[in-house]
């Protein structure tokens, strides 16, 4: 077996996706999943089930969002910024703590901070409970900045992301926001970590969430020169001490892996087809795909129309273990219909993969809240360009 074969093998087994409920079922299930994959990427996009619902449901099969709103009011979770907005486990808050000193009297995505403006609305939130942004009229409405926000909408997301406000819930798809001395446990560590104890955390995360990591993957999006070599230095000093070992791969110069697990047999993979969401931990970065899985992935719906190749919100379509193509689907709630806009094959596939697609495509169909699945135009996949398989 190829070392990008074995690694596939290693990461899909990590990610919960190797095997049906690696993760268990339920309300813990969930839980357990987040914290294997050390966040849950939070989106606003509805062509089909939210990014962070699709995400759990591909690793839980009895997955609700009610269990990810419990455990968010339980305390178990709270929500901040990964390398996007994210659920992550409670247990992590610390190391959120950097990026929020880094933004404290910076500004976020606005032009300018109107610190009058903050100041009454933690004093609002302090004397009244937790409040949304609804509950601030505002006089300068028609002075409106990014995504058409009003001035208190970016205070709060200011506040917010300098952590003096947390999200305490979400009522619809708003967020409720809250001090965080009313939210945060007390049994969570809040000391800042240092350089090094946030470096630690980085490369921990990563193995756990995939298996080994590249430096890159490590850092991925995150700013800072010292950061990088502190990580750098930590897997040098892993790998002297027999913890981790380095082998080469690609263009990304080498990963990095506990020998135990590179040397143990390769986890089995199970017949199985899985629709994974453009956000999915699996996909979000592109070199991995690349080089452990020949797969090149990029969300086009921020990729103008006439220059899409598969669809405005393409879904990756994972087969056993490897990444095969892609599916471009919309979920029309009112009439319960799940459209399939296209569908395309990358990789070859065995001859059971008619049967799962299809049983995939009812199951996603019903986590969509649709009861039947409309492929356009009688679509048809083509397998390397040579096997048609018809879909319906």
């Amino acid at each position: 077996m190829s070392l990008a074969a074995k690694l596939r093998r290693i990461a899909l087994n990590q990610q919960g996706l190797l095997r049906a409920e690696s993760f268990g079922r339920g309300k813990r299930a969930v839980l357990r999943a987040i914290e294997r994959l050390g966040y849950v990427q939070i989106d606003t996009i509805s062509v089909v089930e939210r990014a962070h619902h699709h995400v759990l449901w591909s690793r839980v099969p009895n997955y609700s969002p009610r269990h990810l709103e419990q455990l968010v009011r339980e305390r178990k979770l709270f929500e901040y910024w990964y390398h996007a907005a994210a659920f992550l486990p409670m247990a992590d808050y610390r190391f959120s703590l950097p990026r929020m000193r880094q933004l404290n009297g910076e500004r976020h995505w606005f032009k300018d901070g109107d610190r009058k403006l903050m100041h009454e609305i933690l004093a609002r939130i302090e004397a009244e409970g937790p409040l949304r942004a609804r509950n601030f009229e505002d006089a300068r409405a028609s002075n409106r900045g990014w995504w058409d926000w009003k001035p208190a909408k970016q205070a709060l997301e200011q506040l917010f992301m300098q952590g003096e406000l947390v999200v305490s819930a979400r009522e619809g798809f708003q967020k409720v926001y809250d001090l965080p001395e009313r939210v945060i446990p007390d049994w969570v560590d809040t000391h800042t970590p240092t350089l090094d104890e946030f470096a630690a955390h980085l490369i921990d995360a990563s193995l756990r969430a995939h298996g080994f990591a590249t430096l890159v993957s490590m850092t991925y999006l995150r700013k800072g020169q010292q950061l990088r070599e502190s990580v750098k230095q930590q897997l040098q000093d892993r790998v002297e001490a027999g913890l981790l070992v380095r082998q080469p791969l690609g263009k990304s110069g080498a990963v990095y892996i506990d020998p135990e697990l590179l040397e143990s047999r390769a986890p089995r993979s199970a017949a199985q087809l899985r629709i994974l969401s453009p956000f999915d931990n699996l996909v979000i970065q592109r070199q991995r795909g690349r080089e452990v899985f020949a797969y090149d992935y990029q969300i086009e719906c921020y990729v103008p129309q006439p220059e899409r190749q598969f669809g405005y919100f393409c879904l990756p379509l994972l087969y056993r273990d490897r990444l095969v193509g892609r599916i471009d689907c919309k979920a029309h709630r009112n009439s319960a219909t799940l459209e399939v806009r296209s569908v395309h094959i990358e990789h070859g596939v065995g001859g059971d993969f008619e049967e799962l697609m299809s049983a995939a495509l009812q199951s996603f169909a019903r986590f969509n809240g649709c009861d039947q699945v409309d492929i356009a135009d009688a679509q048809q996949a083509a397998i390397n360009g040579k096997v048609q398989i018809p879909l319906a």
